[in-house]
């Protein structure tokens, strides 16, 4: 089984990046052994979509550093470290290193977009943010090994 699991906050701008992505997938057809998640902003209450899986797919966002929309593929130890986003300090980040603790993590793999803001209580992701959901779905079928129809 492989797991699927979007991070963030559709309310703070480009935030809501994994909540795009999500609802794109929501639009094809997946391999039946793929379970998508939208875990918002959950933190340690996300540990339960880990579970039961070989495989775990993480996309969020990533802090503005002047690239935006870049994507980027960081191993679990990069993303375990503390980030200054909102939420994610103990978000994300505090998850996998969690995850790590408990020894029985699946296999990993994250990909994550670089936000252009984040700006709390103002809706809708920026430009260079939609152009990168449209960027991660290819990338993420073929990880599935599935096709767009």
């Amino acid at each position: 089984m492989r797991h699927l699991i979007c991070f963030g906050n559709d309310l703070h701008g480009d935030d809501g990046f994994g909540a795009a992505v999500c609802r794109c997938l929501e639009e094809f057809p997946l391999p039946g052994d793929v379970r998508v998640f939208e875990a918002g902003t959950r933190g340690l209450d996300a540990l339960a979509l880990f579970e039961g899986c070989d495989e775990a797919i993480v996309v969020d966002a990533a802090e503005p550093a002047g690239h935006p929309g870049r994507l980027a593929f960081p191993d679990a130890a990069t993303c375990a470290e503390d980030s200054s986003l909102p939420g994610h300090g103990a978000g994300v980040g505090y998850l996998l290193r969690a995850l790590a603790a408990l020894g029985t993590a699946p296999r990993l793999r994250i990909l994550t977009a670089e936000a252009a803001a984040l700006t709390p209580f103002q809706p809708g992701l920026s430009a260079s943010m939609e152009a990168a959901v449209a960027e991660t779905v290819p990338i993420l079928f073929g990880w599935l090994g599935a096709e767009r129809v």
